[in-house]
């Protein structure tokens, strides 16, 4: 998904959730700092570089593609923009390798989802954002896997975009880096073939372009992971899903619901706006912000600011290091630091090594990295401030 989703309906759907306006900016930006959030920004403002929930393309073009640099990459692309949908998916006939790949495919609705949400309930604005960004991509990205894997992740020349009208017409994919879609001739960027089956061209949904990030999509294609059966994926109404869950969600985190279900949606808060939503989401459109812009400062009457990476930098750096966790963007660090050790180590306990070795410290303590042992005083110290 884009900064229209991630921010803007990110605010809508906080705000029907029943959240104020000044919560649902803090939520809605940190839904959008996942995709700020790199080791370059990080180095700069002195913070953990473990707390990096995205990566550059330049960082990606000097990533290691051995062992430890793959799980590296996973740890990040698998925990904040393709949740695996079932650790324990059954597979048949299959190396170690391929199977542990194929563990990793996005999908919603999965047993990771819930402990996403859950995790967050009872923490910070920025945790809520952080598994709004995580819910939200489960629908966008659904079918793709967050680690480098040409099997999984590759497309062939099979690969049709599903017109408003009912029509089909072959999707022409081309390696052109800064280059802009074009809707109208149905041409699209993706990232160049290569051959080999780690390399970081097979990341994610590069191969399949910015089509999964558009709501508007509707298209079809054959993975060589499903055996070669058509797949069809209708953005419009799993990008309805996403919102209606994200309000749903968001209630639990508030503490409307006791305990949060998957497959759940909360369709009677957003109905007096279903027309609306629908509209947007089916906009042929490279960007939707300013829509959802408009239709989130008509909920609440206030207006939405732009977002800005740069609006919190100063006040972490201005932070003594004692109470940088207290900031803004500490508080993101320290959800960030959280749920990727919560995704990390259920992939472990799974018995899939790709993304490494874990060790759950709230049960084993840390052994080793340094940048978690903040997000144990932090923790420690949030718990003594709410007694």
């Amino acid at each position: 998904m884009q900064m229209d989703f991630h921010y803007y309906a990110t605010y809508c759907a906080a705000f029907l959730a029943g959240y104020s306006h000044e919560e649902s900016l803090d939520i809605a930006y940190s839904a959008q700092f996942v995709d700020c959030c790199t080791r370059t920004l990080l180095s700069k403002l002195k913070a953990p570089l473990s707390a990096a929930t995205t990566q550059l393309q330049l960082e990606m073009m000097n990533a290691r593609t051995d062992l430890v640099g793959l799980q590296d990459i996973t740890r990040i692309w698998a925990a904040f923009h393709f949740l695996p949908g079932d650790l324990y998916a059954p597979v048949e006939k299959a190396s170690r390798v391929y199977k542990y790949k194929y563990r990793l495919i996005c999908n919603p609705n999965g047993a990771l989802l819930a402990d996403t949400v859950k995790l967050a309930r009872g923490g910070s604005m920025q945790a809520v954002g952080i598994a709004m960004h995580v819910l939200a991509d489960t629908w966008a990205h659904r079918y793709f896997a967050g680690t480098p894997s040409l099997v999984i992740n590759n497309t062939n020349s099979y690969f049709y975009e599903i017109l408003p009208d009912g029509a089909q017409r072959p999707v022409s994919f081309r390696h052109s880096p800064g280059g802009t879609d074009d809707l109208e001739a149905g041409v699209y960027n993706n990232s160049i073939y290569q051959g080999s089956e780690n390399s970081i061209m097979n990341l994610g949904h590069g191969r399949a372009g910015h089509l999964p990030d558009y709501s508007f999509m509707r298209y079809k294609y054959l993975p060589a992971w499903g055996e070669y059966e058509e797949i069809v994926k209708d953005n419009p109404r799993d990008y309805y899903c996403a919102f209606c869950q994200m309000v749903y969600a968001m209630k639990y985190l508030r503490g409307v619901y006791p305990d949060f279900e998957t497959e759940r949606y909360d369709t009677e808060s957003v109905a007096p706006w279903e027309a609306e939503i629908r509209a947007i989401i089916e906009k042929r459109q490279l960007i939707a912000c300013s829509d959802w812009k408009a239709l989130g400062e008509k909920l609440s009457g206030r207006e939405i600011e732009a977002f800005d990476i740069d609006k919190y930098q100063a006040e972490y750096i201005a932070k003594p290091s004692e109470e940088k966790g207290y900031s803004f963007l500490g508080r993101f660090n320290l959800a960030a630091l959280a749920h990727k050790s919560m995704v990390t180590n259920k992939i472990f306990k799974s018995g899939n090594l790709t993304a490494g070795f874990s060790v759950d410290y709230s049960e084993k303590g840390f052994h080793g990295i340094k940048d978690f042992m903040k997000l144990l005083e932090y923790a420690v110290k949030e718990g003594a401030d709410n007694d």
